[in-house]
């Protein structure tokens, strides 16, 4: 009786042993924190701490400066490691007027102003004031600040929350929020992420981008002009409010540690330095796909910009079309500058071009035995040499109707019609023509003719000018010019060389594009909308007039042979047949904001792999907690992770997380499994088992 009493006790302990001998991989799933949610482990940090605002609270703390971008609704704002700031883009407000600021540690970009963050936690800002929105002087104890169309925001060390601005809508009513980890702002509404991760918003409504209550488990918020986003701790992102150009449409999202919102287009950046992007995209800000080593994303009104580990800066969009990438053409004999493009004609009669292609303006791919191009707003016009013309791009008032045109000795294109002079001296000309600017068909003994955005001029072999169309700027008032030589006509002025190399214009002179009364030696001219570009017969190149963008930025070059000016951008033409070009694009790629990454390196043993983020060096802001995952192969199990695994989240799971506070070396360790399986220990357990209960029932037959 004692011995059956201790049987059943016995071979329980028997299963109990051999089960907690079984390895991991063996006995069932790895070890693996209660927190993990599709691969991702949810770490003990704060909120928000893979977001931008913990470097921003880091640097406030310990007196560093991490580099980041800033994306107005114009402009573009850089944060360098030194604390200083740069900045470029429109600044008809001052908006980029941040030359002397200094001990920044962190940048925010409204619509028209920006707001800088210092280390003792006092707030500058420069640009509109329409709404006293950079009224922050008597701010202190700030953390973190952002900044909307015409309201700014500041987060205080307490959690607390104080606004300034444009308040119609109730953005700025955030008196009463407490316990908050982070804000962004909105056009006209204002989001907090509290400590909890669940998040706050006041303002604008109608689209339902303040209907945020049953968000949970969010690390970062980014808003847009009707649009909230939400970065969640697992990766993944959510949004609502307006939808109408798919930029709340990021359910499939995965592997996110940054997400970003503009006007009407969200960005998500990827644990790997990817970055993917939805929404609005006719002046292309989601065209991020080939992007990588991203270490931080910022979405503006119309464009996005991204800061990389190296310190330097990329950025698509609006004025960031490409149009300045003329670096690696050659041969090239002709040049021409659209609204945010750029064509050039090479030596063998093909065509090439840069820049924004949305009405197909940049196909010209097929082109051939052209002789000269003309670029307009949208639409790009080639002359072939037996005098016929093509053209591609826009065409919706019938400016690309020239394929009757015959006997043409040159072409002009304007913002929506084209012009062509015959070699009879008359002139044709197709497209818009609401102020009359395709008036032309009593014009005669004309040698050159240009075209503004709405007029048109034509130059006589006598020296003098006719002109039709818009007149509103005095653009057309050049009747008293004589001994003209050549002529070009922009937005809403026009310029003329005289005999002799001075040079005289009329019309719109806001930006003061028509101050060329003190030009020498000028060979050639070119109008842009606001600037006004000349070829001195030296080769050297002068500007004036609008340059928010850079685009007047021509002193240092040399050896010029042709000059050309869109609407941003400047192009010109050297000896050797190569190009240059003044833009936003070139002064931007003239930053580096420091270095900016940390990084993380990853390696795995035999059998197996780190398949997220991957296997190589990975770059990652300051803060971001980059997932972890290891695959082993058939017949090896994982082990562990080795290296600076401080910080990892469990050194003993397959899925987890390591948070970047440093760059560190880690190695995902796999060996091979037991020669005996655990499918034939569990069949011997089994078997142990089914024989002791049968010994068990026998025996209790027996004594029965």
């Amino acid at each position: 009786m004692k011995n059956r009493k201790m049987l059943l006790p016995a071979l329980f302990s028997i299963v109990l042993v051999f089960s907690l001998a079984l390895p991991a991989s063996v006995a069932g799933t790895s070890s693996t924190p209660a927190s993990v949610l599709n691969g991702y482990a949810i770490t003990d940090s704060a909120v928000g701490s893979s977001s931008l605002a913990s470097a921003m609270v880091l640097n406030v703390a310990n007196g560093q400066v991490t580099p980041m971008v800033a994306a107005g609704g114009y402009h573009t704002v850089g944060l360098k490691s030194d604390g200083t700031v740069v900045a470029v883009g429109y600044n008809r407000n001052g908006q980029c007027d941040v030359g002397n600021w200094t001990d920044i540690v962190q940048v925010a970009a409204g619509d028209y102003h920006t707001v800088g963050l210092k280390s003792d936690g006092t707030v500058v800002a420069v640009g509109a004031k329409w709404y006293r929105q950079c009224n922050v002087g008597n701010w202190t104890d700030i953390v973190q600040v952002a900044a909307g169309f015409a309201h700014t925001v500041g987060l205080k060390s307490d959690g607390t929350v104080v606004a300034v601005g444009d308040n119609e809508d109730g953005q700025c009513n955030v008196d009463d929020w407490v316990d908050i980890a982070r804000v962004t702002t909105g056009s006209y509404h204002t989001v907090g992420l509290k400590s909890d991760g669940s998040v706050v918003a006041v303002g604008y409504n109608e689209s339902g981008q303040c209907d945020l209550s049953s968000w949970m488990d969010i690390d970062q918020v980014a808003a847009g002009y009707g649009h909230t986003v939400g970065l969640k701790s697992d990766g993944s992102v959510v949004a609502v409010g307006y939808n109408e150009d798919g930029q709340c449409d990021v359910n499939g999202w995965m592997d996110i540690v940054e997400v970003a919102a503009g006007f009407g287009h969200t960005v998500g950046l990827k644990s790997d330095g990817s970055v993917v992007a939805v929404g609005y995209n006719e002046d292309g800000q989601c065209d991020v796909g080939g992007w990588t080593g991203i270490v931080q994303v910022a979405a503006g009104g119309y464009h996005t910009v991204a800061l990389k580990s190296d310190g330097t800066v990329i950025a698509v969009g609006q004025t960031y079309r490409g149009q300045c990438y003329v670096s690696g053409w050659t041969d090239i004999i002709e040049v021409a500058a659209g609204f945010e493009y750029t064509v050039a004609l090479k030596s063998g009669g093909t065509v090439v071009a840069v820049g924004g292609n949305e009405d197909g303006q940049r196909d010209v791919g097929n082109w051939t035995d052209i002789v000269e191009v003309a670029a307009g707003f949208e639409h790009t016009v080639g002359r072939k040499s037996d005098g016929t013309v093509v053209a591609v791009g826009g065409n919706e008032d019938g400016q690309c109707d020239v394929g009757n045109w015959t006997d043409i000795v040159e072409i002009a294109a304007g913002f929506g019609h084209t012009v062509g002079l015959k070699s009879d001296g008359t002139v044709v000309a197709v497209g818009y023509n609401e102020d009359e600017e395709c008036g032309v068909g009593n014009w005669t003994d004309t040698i050159h003719v240009t075209a503004g955005s709405y007029h048109t001029v034509g130059l006589k072999s006598d020296g003098t000018m006719v002109v039709v169309g818009y007149n509103a700027y005095g653009q057309l008032d050049v009747e008293d010019w004589t001994d003209i030589v050549q002529v070009a006509a922009g937005h809403q002025h026009t310029v003329g060389i005289r005999d002799g190399g001075t040079v005289v214009a009329a019309g719109d002179n806001e930006y003061e594009q028509c101050n060329v009364g003190d030009w020498m030696d000028i060979d050639q001219v070119a109008a842009g909308f606001f600037h006004t570009v000349a070829l001195k017969s030296e080769g050297t190149v002068v500007a004036v007039g609008y340059n928010d963008y850079g685009q007047c930025n021509v002193g240092a070059w040399t050896d010029i042979t042709q000059v050309a000016a869109g609407y941003s951008h400047t192009v010109g033409l050297k000896a050797d047949g190569t190009v240059f070009a003044a833009g936003l694009e070139v002064e931007l790629a003239k930053w580096n904001l420091g270095a900016t990454a940390l990084h993380l390196s990853i390696s795995s043993t035999t059998g197996g792999k780190v398949t997220r983020p991957g296997e190589g060096t990975f770059p990652y802001y300051p803060g971001r907690v980059p997932n972890l995952v290891a695959e082993a192969e058939d017949g090896y199990r994982f082990v562990n992770w080795t290296g600076d695994v401080g910080t990892i989240g469990n050194v003993n799971a397959t899925q987890t997380t390591i948070t970047m506070n440093d760059s560190y070396s880690i190695t995902a360790n796999f060996e091979e499994k037991p020669l005996v399986s655990g499918a034939l220990i569990g069949g011997i357990i089994a078997a142990v088992v089914i024989v002791g209960l049968v010994i068990f029932l026998v025996l209790r037959k027996r004594t029965a």
